[in-house]
C-alpha cells in the first residue's frame, strides 16, 4: 500500500440555516486517506458521517454552506473547485459514490443499461458500445449472472442485492481513485452482505482503489476498513487504526457504542450497555463537550471548555477532558449484569402456545398484464412449535417465506394446507377481536406503522378503546402504566410519532402491541431500523418485559448477533421450508445444514484483523416461481451430490436439532476450507 495520501480534509465544516437558527451538521473535523486504503466512519444517525461524505464532492443541500482550509484529493484543493469541475473532472469520473438506498437512486424508468452507460460517456469520449461492453464486464464482476440481458431490465425488476450490485458497478465505470460506499449493506440479508463487502474488497485490491466506509455496523467496519474514524454530533471523537481502536478505545462514546453490540463481551446471558438519549441537534452555540450530557464521566469542566486533542502514537487520537483508559474508566451505564432469564427457558416443562403443522401457501402469479398464472409456494409444509416464554428466532434470507409465515400465523393469510393452533385453537376459527388479544405484531419500522395524526396516547390506548375495556379514566390510567413499563415519559402522551426519536417510537409499538396482554408476541425486524444504541435499549427492554409479563416471542429477524443474546432456539428458513431447527446454542456453534453453516460463515462480529469470509455459495437466491428440483438448496450448496438433486430430504431428528438434509450431520466446513472448494469443482464437473 502507497504512504502517499489521496485525500486530506482540513477543518472541515458543513452548516444548515433553519428557520430558527443554523444546524453545525460538521464541525472542523480534519482525515487523512491513504491510496489503496480503506477508511470506517462509524457513529449513531444524525451524527454527521453522510454529510462529510457529500461535502468531499460538494452534493450539500442548496442553503448548506461547506468551510475547509482544504480538501485536497490527488493534489487538487475541491473547496476552491468550481461546479463545472467537479461535474466534469471529479464525480463519478474520479470519485465514484454508492449510496445507502439504490431503489432511490437509481431512476425507474431508464433501463440498468442506460445509467450504467450515461454514466461513462458523460465523462469520456468513448462509443456507447464501448460503455456497453464496460457494462457487461462490471455486472459480470459484480456477480450479476447473464450480464447482458440485465441491460434491458429496470430497477423494479432486480432484488435488493442485485440493485446494489449494480449501483457498485455504476460507481466503478470510470474506474474512479477514490470510492465512498455510504451504508452499502444496511438494507442486505447477511449472505448478500457478505458477498457484497468481499466484492468490494476484491475490487479494491484489482483497481489499487482508495475506499471510505460509512456504516453503523461495528462488525463490518472491523473487517473492512485498516483505520476508523468514530464520528459524533458532527466531529471525529477519536480515530486511528482499526484494530487499536475496536481492542482498545479511548473515548466513552466509542467504548458505549461497542458494548452496545451484542456479542461483544456480553455472553447471551448478559444485559447490552445503552448510551442513554439521543444525539443532540446541533444548533446554536455549541458549549464544552457535546457528548457531555450522555457521559457517565462527565464533569463540570466537560460541559463548559471544549474538550482537547488527546494523541496516543502517531495517527491515533481522541478528543476527551479525561484521559483515562477504557480499563479504569467507570461503566456506561449499570445495567451490564446478567439478565436474569435471558439464558434460555426453565428447565421445567411449559405449555405449548402455538403450533404450526404443516402449513403450506400457495399464490397465483403472473408477470405482466397478459402473462400466465403460475403458481408460487411461499411455503411448504412448515412445522414450529413455541413454548410460554420462549423466544424463538425466525432467520433466513429475504424471500424465503418468513413474513408469509407471520401473516399466517396472525391470521392474516389463509393456508393451502396444513394448520395454526394457538392455545388449543385452530386460528381461522378465531373470532377477529380475540385473536388479536391473543397475538400481536411489532413491526420493523415504528414511523410507518404508527398513525401520524394521532398521539401517542391514543395509539398505545387504542386497543382498548376498540375492545371496550374499562372506562375512559381507566384506559387512561392503563396506558399511562403501560408508557411507563416501556420507558416513555409521560409528557409524551400528547405528542405525535414525528415528535419522537426511532427509539421512542419503538418503545411506542411496543407498548401499544402488549396492552392487550398477548400470548404470542411477533417482533418482525424490531431494531433492523435503529441505531446500535438504540437496538440494544429495545433489546433490553424485551427481555424485560418477557420476564415480567411471561411473554413468548417469535423473533424473525437477519441480524444473527441479535439471534445469539435473545432467542431461546433458533429455526432457519429456505425458500418456504424449515431447514433447521434447533436449541441456539447447538444451532449457532455446531450447525447441521450446509445454508445454515454459510448464514452463521456471513455473521460479521467484530473482530478486528480478520476479513470479511467467502462464502463458497453459487448463484442467488432462487425465484419461488421456478423452484429446484430435489434439495431446493442444491444449486448453490458446496456439498450437494446426485441424490439432493433427484429428491427432496425428509427431516431428520439429530440430538436435538431437526435437519432437513440428505447429508445432515457431516461437517461442511469453514468458509475457505479447501474440501468445499474441492466439492464445488466435483458439482460443478457433474452437473447436467
Amino acid at each position: 500500500m502507497s504512504t502517499a495520501s489521496i485525500l486530506d480534509i482540513r477543518e472541515l465544516s458543513v452548516e444548515i440555516p433553519t428557520e430558527s437558527s443554523t444546524l453545525k451538521a460538521v464541525r472542523g473535523i480534519s482525515l487523512d486517506l491513504k491510496r489503496g486504503e480503506t477508511l470506517g466512519i462509524v457513529g449513531e444517525s444524525g451524527s454527521g458521517k453522510s454529510m462529510t461524505a457529500l461535502a468531499i464532492m460538494n452534493l450539500l443541500p442548496p442553503s448548506a454552506k461547506r468551510a475547509a482550509a482544504c480538501i485536497n484529493f490527488d493534489g487538487n484543493n475541491l473547496a476552491q473547485a468550481s461546479e463545472r469541475q467537479l461535474a466534469r473532472d471529479v464525480r463519478g469520473q474520479r470519485i465514484g459514490m454508492i449510496f445507502q438506498e439504490p431503489m432511490t437512486s437509481l431512476n425507474p424508468v431508464y433501463s440498468i443499461g442506460r445509467q450504467l452507460t450515461e454514466t461513462m460517456t458523460l465523462h469520456r469520449d468513448v462509443s456507447a458500445a464501448t460503455a456497453e461492453a464496460r457494462a457487461v464486464h462490471l455486472l459480470e464482476k459484480v456477480g450479476l449472472p447473464d450480464p447482458a440481458s440485465r441491460l434491458k431490465q429496470y430497477p423494479h425488476e432486480l432484488s435488493g442485492g442485485q440493485r446494489q450490485r449494480v449501483m457498485i458497478a455504476m460507481a466503478l465505470m470510470n474506474e474512479p481513485e477514490l470510492l465512498i460506499a455510504d451504508e452499502p449493506t444496511t438494507a442486505l440479508d447477511v449472505t448478500i452482505q457478505a458477498q457484497i463487502l468481499h466484492l468490494l474488497r476484491d475490487l479494491q485490491q484489482e483497481l489499487g482503489m482508495s475506499m471510505i466506509l460509512i456504516t453503523h455496523d461495528l462488525g463490518v467496519v472491523s473487517r473492512a476498513a485498516d483505520k476508523i474514524a468514530v464520528m459524533y454530533a458532527g466531529d471525529i471523537v477519536e480515530t486511528g487504526n482499526t484494530t487499536e481502536v475496536l481492542k482498545d478505545p479511548r473515548h466513552p462514546y466509542t467504548q458505549g457504542l461497542l458494548e452496545c453490540v451484542p456479542g461483544y463481551r456480553n455472553g447471551a446471558a448478559q444485559r447490552l450497555g445503552a448510551i442513554p438519549g439521543i444525539v443532540p441537534a446541533m444548533t446554536g452555540t455549541v458549549q464544552g463537550c457535546a457528548f457531555a450530557s450522555r457521559c457517565p464521566r462527565a464533569v463540570d469542566l466537560c460541559r463548559t471548555d471544549v474538550p482537547p486533542r488527546e494523541a496516543v502514537s502517531p495517527g491515533r487520537y481522541y478528543v476527551c477532558h479525561d484521559p483515562v483508559t477504557h480499563d479504569t474508566a467507570k461503566p456506561l451505564t449499570v445495567e451490564t449484569a446478567a439478565h436474569e432469564g435471558a439464558a434460555g427457558p426453565s428447565q421445567l416443562p411449559k405449555p405449548t402456545v402455538l403450533t404450526v403443522e404443516q402449513v403450506s401457501c400457495t399464490f397465483s402469479v403472473r408477470r405482466g398484464l397478459f402473462g400466465k398464472r403460475k403458481p408460487l409456494k411461499a411455503l411448504n409444509e412448515v412445522s414450529l412449535s413455541i413454548e410460554k416464554g420462549e423466544i424463538l428466532a425466525l432467520v433466513g434470507e429475504s424471500g424465503c417465506g418468513k413474513t408469509t409465515l407471520s401473516r399466517t400465523i396472525m391470521g392474516l393469510q389463509s393456508p393451502s394446507g396444513g394448520s395454526v393452533i394457538l392455545n388449543g385453537q385452530r386460528i381461522e376459527d378465531l373470532p377477529p377481536l380475540q385473536r388479536a388479544r391473543m397475538i400481536q405484531p411489532i413491526f420493523q419500522d415504528p414511523y410507518s406503522s404508527l398513525n401520524p395524526r394521532k398521539t401517542i396516547g391514543d395509539i398505545i390506548g387504542k386497543p382498548l378503546a376498540v375492545h371496550r375495556i374499562g372506562t375512559k379514566a381507566e384506559q387512561r390510567a392503563h396506558t399511562h402504566r403501560m408508557m411507563e413499563l416501556v420507558g416513555l415519559p409521560a409528557r409524551v402522551f400528547n405528542s405525535y410519532p414525528d415528535q419522537l426519536s426511532g427509539g421512542q417510537r419503538q418503545r411506542a409499538a411496543i407498548g401499544r402491541a402488549l396492552i392487550m396482554n398477548p400470548e404470542v408476541v411477533i417482533c418482525d425486524e424490531p431494531t433492523s431500523a435503529l441505531d446500535v444504541s438504540v437496538q440494544a435499549q429495545i433489546l433490553n427492554l424485551l427481555l424485560d418485559l418477557r420476564d415480567e409479563l411471561d411473554l413468548t416471542y417469535l423473533f424473525v429477524t437477519h441480524n444473527l448477533s441479535v439471534v445469539e443474546h435473545m432467542a431461546d432456539r433458533v429455526a432457519v428458513m429456505y425458500l418456504g421450508e424449515i431447514v433447521e431447527c434447533g436449541d441456539r446454542d447447538q444451532v449457532m456453534s455446531d450447525p447441521k445444514h450446509p445454508y445454515t453453516r454459510a448464514l452463521m460463515d456471513s455473521a460479521l462480529s467484530i473482530s478486528p484483523g480478520e476479513t470479511v469470509p467467502d462464502l463458497g455459495l453459487s448463484g442467488d437466491f432462487p425465484n419461488p416461481i421456478n423452484r429446484p428440483s430435489g434439495c431446493s438448496f442444491h444449486p448453490r450448496c458446496p456439498i450437494a451430490e446426485q441424490q439432493c438433486r433427484d429428491k427432496a430430504p425428509a427431516s431428520e431428528l439429530i440430538d436435538t436439532t431437526l435437519v432437513k438434509c440428505w447429508k445432515a450431520g457431516v461437517s461442511v466446513g469453514r468458509s475457505g476450507n479447501p474440501s468445499i472448494n474441492e466439492s464445488n469443482n466435483n458439482m460443478e464437473e457433474s452437473a447436467p
